[in-house]
């Protein structure tokens, strides 16, 4: 392969002022795209209220009762815009933490097998994991703000039901240790801290083993990392446990927190893809091969092969014992307006990425990865939107400028900071000791 004479020299990513206001004008666009959308959703809560006023109005007047039915059908849409548009922010302030948090596990998961293909890409990854702290202040933010809003479990445990009061809810009642705000409040930012503390340790070794070289700070990299994958399986578990699926309290799933961490993985695998797809066309990182890419098309492969399996797992599981409190979570995502956002969801998560990656060149070639990897990263947006949307704002929500411009502005933010981040470190961990080895790497034929 001629691979003898290879050098790895320093280098280091300049974030152009150019750069910068790509990245800003991103920002911009998709806070005025939001703006517009919260004034178009007051707007048509002002309108949906002043309607329905006037037909309470007529049917009172003709002398007409009300049903059960009715009385719900008008609860739902009577939600508030601000409920839509906190849900909105957990939904964007989770995702894209996501790609930050997989990235760390990514570094983390190759110090541990030993793994050298990806030495040449790690300092991406570093950039990317340099998202997490802003990605905390943003969800603490919504958790704080907004928590009421997207957790019916809060309203119960404020209003103090005692068993054998009216409106005392069994299961609620039974979960209380657990769904608690102090819990959401105080764990949810401990386990991302703890996650961002494992970052900066492991990042400055990675910088000294740059600075004064030898094996020491990479054997010290690989008992942290593994420290921190430890750590990580428990409190991941627990924290989508916290924030994501007790939108719907009544209701869980064993499968789900394995579901997410497929999310997380394909998804910030399909960023630093991105990203370095992205380095080497600016004239940058030369040294990493389709051979490289290859391996990150594989597990973007593998892994929208291993979410199909989580998603359609839960979905018979839940399909095939018909229990009525596992039910009704896909009651509402399989009927009315959350039903074709339902089976897009599977084609665009699985079908399209599977068809597109199954070739061997296609694994290879930077147009194919960006396709699929754009596939990938909207359709699980649209996965985690039916995670949290129906339970929280139920039929009544929407994909409107709202939804359109805060995923801008917060891929605006993201991009902004990653590069920031990555700039602050020669791209290649030089004094790596399977730098080497990831300059030369081949998959074979």
């Amino acid at each position: 392969m001629g691979h003898h004479h290879i050098e790895i020299k320093q280098e280091k990513f300049e974030f152009t002022s150019r750069s910068k206001m790509l990245s800003v004008l991103l920002l911009a666009v998709g806070i005025i795209l939001s703006v517009i959308g919260v004034y178009q959703i007051k707007g048509n809560e002002s309108h949906t209220v002043e309607k329905h006023a006037t037909e309470v109005t007529a049917t009172h007047a003709e002398g007409a009762s009300h049903d059960l039915a009715d009385s719900e059908h008008g609860a739902e849409h009577s939600k508030p815009w601000t409920t839509r548009f906190w849900a909105n922010m957990l939904l964007n302030s989770y995702y894209f933490l996501l790609f930050a948090v997989g990235a760390l596990f990514f570094v983390a998961l190759n110090y541990v097998a030993n793994a050298g293909w990806a030495v040449l890409v790690k300092r991406v990854a570093e950039g990317i994991s340099g998202y997490i702290p802003i990605g905390l202040i943003l969800l603490i933010v919504t958790l704080y703000f907004g928590g009421t809003q997207l957790y019916h479990w809060m309203h119960y445990e404020h209003e103090g039901i005692k068993e054998g009061a009216e409106g005392f809810d069994k299961i609620l009642d039974g979960k209380s240790a657990f769904l608690n705000s102090k819990f959401l409040f105080l764990g949810v930012p401990l386990f991302i801290l703890i996650w961002y503390t494992f970052r900066i340790i492991l990042r400055r070794l990675s910088i000294k083993e740059d600075t004064e070289g030898g094996v020491t700070f990479f054997k010290k990299s690989i008992r942290f990392s593994a420290a921190f994958l430890v750590i990580f399986g428990f409190s991941f578990s627990i924290m989508i446990w916290l924030m994501i699926m007790s939108v719907d309290a009544h209701w869980y799933s064993t499968i789900y927190t394995i579901n997410n961490f497929a999310v997380m993985f394909v998804t910030s695998m399909t960023v630093i893809c991105f990203f370095t797809i992205y380095l080497k066309s600016k004239g940058y990182m030369e040294l990493v091969s389709e051979e490289i890419f290859h391996d990150m098309g594989k597990f973007m492969f593998a892994f929208c092969i291993f979410w199909a399996y989580t998603w359609l797992a839960q979905f018979l599981l839940i399909w095939y014992a018909n229990i009525h409190e596992e039910v009704v979570y896909y009651q509402i995502r399989l009927h009315g307006y959350f039903r074709p956002i339902f089976f897009t969801n599977l084609f665009m998560n699985f079908f399209i990425p599977f068809l597109i990656l199954m070739m061997r060149d296609a694994k290879r070639k930077p147009q194919s990865l960006i396709v699929a990897g754009a596939f990938i990263l909207v359709g699980h947006w649209l996965d985690v939107f039916l995670m949290i949307m129906p339970g929280v704002v139920g039929s009544s929500t929407g994909l409107g400028l709202l939804e359109l411009g805060m995923p801008i502005a917060f891929a605006g933010l993201f991009i902004y900071v990653a590069q920031a981040s990555i700039a602050k470190a020669n791209l290649y961990a030089i004094n790596h000791p399977y730098i080497m080895e990831s300059a030369t790497y081949d998959v074979g034929p």
